[in-house]
């Protein structure tokens, strides 16, 4: 196999990897949310977190040694536009993790603290919008490997 073909497929796995995090995150963050699930929202969400870091980390490689070179991707508007879509992701993520390292803290000094629910339903709203700018990056990335986003 050439560097190519293990950089797409190890970009591929780590893109769907996230995906399913973030929909373990959304699973868990749930009315009702205290105690010990507190602490395994805060584990998933760090592992979102450390995943969303290793999808840029192969990305990088995949722009840098890929077949189609650097060259072609910082030339590519689709291309920037799926990495402002990621951006967007990743801005959308910080008020649910400020939440949850929050709700640990919290959780920790109380054994019987309980999320409030509009704070739950405000960090629910957050993965929404997270999920909703997700389905445009398979887009563009569909996009870009048909030759569009070149001027």
């Amino acid at each position: 196999m050439d560097i190519d073909l293990l950089l797409a497929i190890g970009h591929h796995l780590v893109v769907f990897l996230l995906v399913g995090i973030l929909a373990a995150e959304f699973a868990v963050l749930r009315p009702g949310l205290s105690g010990s699930r507190i602490g395994q929202l805060a584990r998933i969400d760090a592992a979102y977190g450390a995943v969303a870091a290793l999808v840029i980390l192969v990305g990088v490689f995949r722009v840098i040694f890929g077949a189609s070179g650097w060259e072609y991707y910082v030339a590519n508007y689709v291309f920037w536009a799926k990495m402002a879509a990621f951006l967007v992701m990743g801005l959308l993520t910080i008020p649910p993790t400020l939440a949850i390292r929050r709700w640990l803290r919290a959780s920790q000094s109380d054994v019987a603290y309980r999320v409030p629910e509009a704070e739950i339903a405000s960090s629910r709203r957050y993965i929404h919008l997270q999920a909703g700018v997700l389905v445009l990056i398979p887009i563009f990335a569909a996009a870009m490997a048909r030759g569009y986003g070149i001027a």
